[in-house]
Order: C-alpha cells, then sequence, then structure tokens
C-alpha cells in the first residue's frame, strides 16, 4: 500500500508537468533537471536510508521520513509561480522540493527489502518483494489518468495536494500496525515464527552493524548494482519520458495519453508478481544461484528487444502495446534483484539494497536531462532506443553473479 502511495506521489509531475511547462515558461531541458532533482536525492539517499533503517528499524524510518514526503508533496504545488514567480526562482524551488522528496522516498525500498529479509521464510524473498513493485506500477498506472483529469479540470497545483489525506491515513496505518520483528508481533505464533526463522545457519550472520561498510566492496552486491542501473535506465525512460513521448511524437492528446500512459504500468503489475513467484519457484527447485538468474536474464533480454520494436513500430497503438510489454519485462526482473540481493547480504540487508538501488536510480539522474539532450540532435526514437543496448549489457552481467555466495564479514564491527 505504501508502495502505490509513493508512486502516486512521485509519478505525478510527470503528467502535471505537461501543464506545468507551459505556465510557468519552462523548457523541455529546464523541466528535465527538475525531474532529474528528484532522482538525485533519491539516489543519493538510498544507502543513507538503508543504514537508517538497519540502524532504527523499518517502523520508525518510513513514518520520519513519510512525513518529509507529504510536505514535500504539497510545498511542490504551493511554491512555483506563487510565491516564487521569477524562471529561476521556479525552476530552483521545484529543484529543491523534488529533491527533498526524493531524498524522503529512498529508504523505502531499502527498508521494505530487510523487513522482508526478517519477515519471510529463507528463499521466499523474490514474491513479497515482487508484490512491492505490482503496488508501485499500480500506483504508477493509477496517477496517469487520475492527475491527467485532475490537472485539467482543476488545475496542475491540485494533482500534489489531492493524495495528502490518504498519505497521512496510510503511514498512521503502517505506524498502528508495523513492528519491526516477526517475534514483536501481537499476532505473531510460535510456529509461524520457528517457519520464519529456519535454515538460516548458512546465510550471513550478523557480525555488528558497522560490518555493513564492507559491501561496498563486495563483489556480487557490486555486479547487482551495475546491472540493476542498466534494468532501471529502461525504467525511468518510462518514469520521466514516456508521457511526454506519446504526446509529443505519437499525437495523442493529454487525457487520451493519460489511459495510455497507464498500460505499461498495468502489464508490469502483472508481471512483477509473476516474477517474483518464478524466481521463488527456480530458486527451490535450481538453488538461488540459477533461480534468480534466469528470470533477471529473461527480464532484461526482452525489456531491450521490446523496446526496439515498440519505438521503430510504424502503428501508434501498436507502439504502445509493444512499449507496455517492454516495461511489463523490467518489472518481471525486479524480484529477482532484490531476492538476490536479500541473498547475498541476509541481516544487511538494507544497506546491501541501499546501495544496490543507489545504482539503480543513479540510471534516472542520467536518463532524466539525456533524452532531452539527444532528442535535439537525433530525435526522441533514437534517444529512447539507447535503452535496448544497456538492457542488453545488463543481461550479460549476470552470467557472473554468484548469489551462492553470501556476503562474509572480514570480522564483527560494533
Amino acid at each position: 500500500m505504501l508502495s502505490f502511495l509513493a508512486y502516486l506521489m512521485r509519478q505525478n509531475i510527470h503528467v502535471a508537468g505537461e501543464l506545468m511547462m507551459p505556465e510557468l515558461s519552462l523548457s523541455e531541458l529546464e523541466m528535465g533537471w527538475i525531474y532529474a532533482s528528484f532522482i538525485w536525492g533519491y539516489a543519493l539517499f538510498q544507502l543513507p536510508g538503508g543504514i537508517a533503517g538497519a540502524r532504527f528499524g523499518p517502523r520508525r524510518t518510513l513514518m520520519t521520513v513519510g512525513i518529509l514526503g507529504i510536505a514535500a508533496s504539497g510545498l511542490t504545488g504551493l511554491l512555483p509561480g506563487l510565491l516564487f514567480q521569477s524562471t529561476a526562482g521556479v525552476i530552483a524551488v521545484l529543484m529543491l522540493v523534488r529533491f527533498v522528496l526524493g531524498a524522503a522516498h529512498a529508504p523505502m525500498y531499502p527498508v521494505q527489502a530487510a523487513a522482508v529479509e526478517r519477515w519471510f521464510p529463507v528463499g521466499h524473498w523474490a514474491l513479497p518483494n515482487a508484490v512491492s513493485s505490482t503496488g508501485l506500477t499500480l500506483g504508477a498506472a493509477a496517477a496517469q489518468p487520475l492527475v491527467a483529469l485532475v490537472a485539467v479540470y482543476w488545475g496542475w497545483r491540485a494533482s500534489f495536494y489531492v493524495f495528502i489525506p490518504l498519505s497521512i491515513g496510510l503511514f498512521g496505518l503502517w505506524w498502528w500496525y508495523a513492528r519491526d520483528n516477526p517475534g514483536d508481533h501481537p499476532a505473531m505464533g510460535s510456529e509461524e515464527l520457528s517457519l520464519i526463522q529456519a535454515n538460516r545457519e548458512a546465510l550471513t550472520q550478523e557480525a555488528g552493524f558497522g560490518a555493513w561498510t564492507q559491501l561496498i566492496r563486495n563483489r556480487e552486491t557490486l555486479l547487482l548494482t551495475t546491472s540493476y542501473f542498466s534494468l532501471n535506465y529502461v525504467f525511468y525512460l518510462f518514469f520521466t519520458w514516456f508521457f511526454h513521448y506519446l504526446v509529443t511524437e505519437l499525437g495523442f492528446t493529454i487525457l487520451e495519453t493519460g489511459f495510455l500512459a497507464a498500460l505499461p504500468w498495468i502489464t508490469g503489475a502483472v508481471m512483477a508478481t509473476l516474477g517474483g513467484l518464478t524466481c521463488d519457484a527456480l530458486c527451490k527447485k535450481l538453488g538461488p544461484r540459477l533461480g534468480c538468474r534466469l528470470p533477471a536474464m529473461i527480464g532484461l533480454v526482452g525489456a531491450g528487444s521490446l523496446l526496439y520494436a515498440g519505438l521503430y513500430s510504424t502503428s501508434p497503438y501498436t507502439a504502445v502495446a509493444l512499449l507496455s510489454l517492454c516495461f511489463a519485462f523490467t518489472q518481471f526482473a525486479e524480484g529477482a534483484f532484490w531476492s538476490a540481493q536479500t541473498f547475498v547480504a541476509g541481516p544487511y540487508t538494507a544497506p546491501a539494497c541501499g546501495l544496490m538501488n543507489t545504482g539503480g536510480n543513479a540510471a534516472g539522474i542520467v536518463v532524466a536531462p539525456l533524452m532531452p539532450f539527444l532528442a535535439q540532435y537525433i530525435g526522441w526514437v533514437a534517444a529512447l532506443s539507447t535503452g535496448t543496448g544497456v538492457a542488453l549489457a545488463g543481461a550479460v552481467l549476470w552470467l557472473f553473479i554468484r548469489v551462492d555466495q553470501p556476503f562474509l564479514p572480514a570480522k564483527a564491527q560494533a
């Protein structure tokens, strides 16, 4: 539910941006830097967010950043063009509040992955991680038509206010129900707790909080981080510029695009869950190395191939269909990445996934400003098709990733 909410709050600007640009006198390139400012905050605070989650626990960490994110979303609608009216002032304040929103959202997935490691049995981590990807894709799918309707009929500022009551309700529910550890929850029974805690002897063992620093040099974590950059390069093509591409290149209206742009996220929701189920089943049958490798490589190769086919399709509706399937294959691979990092890192899953997600979101820092820059010289189709080569390179990296070699801290640290 929080994953669904997060993508309602972060995706709205990519829809509202079509109305913000003419009203606030912003160019595509300037809007690209505003989009990128969220990703900068999101990427830079992944590892600190994971460390905070490991130190303070998921419950307190997510509640604190949730309050900060609600405030940043509201200020996105309030400040530009009202309190700050010059073009330079509008750009500066939008970059600042979007950076803060990115920093607030950064801990969510590393902390969630740590909660999954604590709350689910060994080898059953891909599906619950994939379900969070299902939540984010459904949130982004809902944002496309909802924000388009709100922005067209009530103005783009309203699209940053409309989800605030839902945000307050869901974070309140999280604070009331969540617990950091399974044994602390009043509904936890002894049989279920034993199932969760079984078969952990061969995994990474706790060696003190400070041992997370050794993850920066861990081979498997670094390879996963690099490959995750490749996957997210394609993801961020959709997150930042897909709506704009449908309007300016394929000729759809904003309201038509509001519904068509939801299709990749809807297909992604289905494939995310399917990918998680596939990964867990393959891990049980083939072991974690092949069990994570196969769905990750299928997702990356499928995404790269379908991206190219969709961009060079001559029919706008065929292009939307193929590109929707392209995005769906990125989500098919998601559970495998997060499960693989959990196998490697064990109790250090939060900072390890924070590092991996830093690499993933570095792709967004590149994509948001790079696409309009390249489009000026080679066109939008050629610019977006660079994702094909990046995705295929990420698939090749998986041939060298050994998920069955857990991170072993050199020594215990305080």
